[in-house]
């Protein structure tokens, strides 16, 4: 009896991959449908469920272990807000999309979770893949696989060739630049 109530209570306290991005989509589609939704509203909801710091500091890859405690803040703060406002951007724009849910596989405290999207009578494949900090932290995505091109690939090729042509000082400025941009685009 004790064991039983024990294993309800451990598998009741963190949701696992699957059920993080099923509320997730839920919550953003509840949003995202809303008359009069603003980036601002999506924004928060998205907060609860993907990591824009852990998406930062993997796409920077070795970079990241060279900046200082100063740099890696402001860096942070920029490529979350640049997150932010194109994730909205396009989750504003798909608000009736219809998500089927595949498999969820776990690997120690890496997983994923496939999905299919369906957009205006178009099919499209989405992975998410996910994260913990440790075996008790809560499921994050930390990244996005649509029909084959990861977000974090995509910025990790973008952020090498900028960090070659116009060093660091440089990629956070184009950063900043694309941020402002975009928040304009969303209010």
């Amino acid at each position: 009896m004790f064991a039983s109530l024990l294993a309800a209570v451990l598998l009741t306290a963190a949701p696992g991959p699957l059920e993080v991005v099923k509320s997730g989509n839920t919550d953003v589609q509840k949003v995202a449908s809303t008359k009069g939704a603003t980036a601002d509203q999506l924004s928060k909801v998205v907060e609860k469920f993907v990591d824009f710091g852990e998406l930062s500091k993997r796409a920077l890859g070795d970079t990241w272990n060279k900046l200082t405690a100063a740099q890696r803040k402001e860096f942070s703060s920029t490529m979350e807000g640049l997150l932010r406002a194109s994730y909205a951007q396009k989750a504003l724009g798909q608000a009736k999309a219809q998500v089927q849910y595949g498999k969820e596989a776990v690997e120690g405290n890496e997983a994923s979770v496939d999905t299919t999207m369906n957009v205006n009578r178009d099919k499209f494949p989405v992975e998410y893949k996910l994260y913990r900090p440790n075996e008790k932290g809560e499921w994050r995505i930390y990244d996005i696989v649509t029909d084959e091109v990861s977000l974090l690939e995509t910025y990790q090729g973008q952020f090498r060739k900028l960090l070659a042509d116009k060093g660091f000082d440089g990629l956070l400025a184009t950063l900043k630049a694309k941020r402002a941009q975009l928040e304009k685009s969303v209010q």
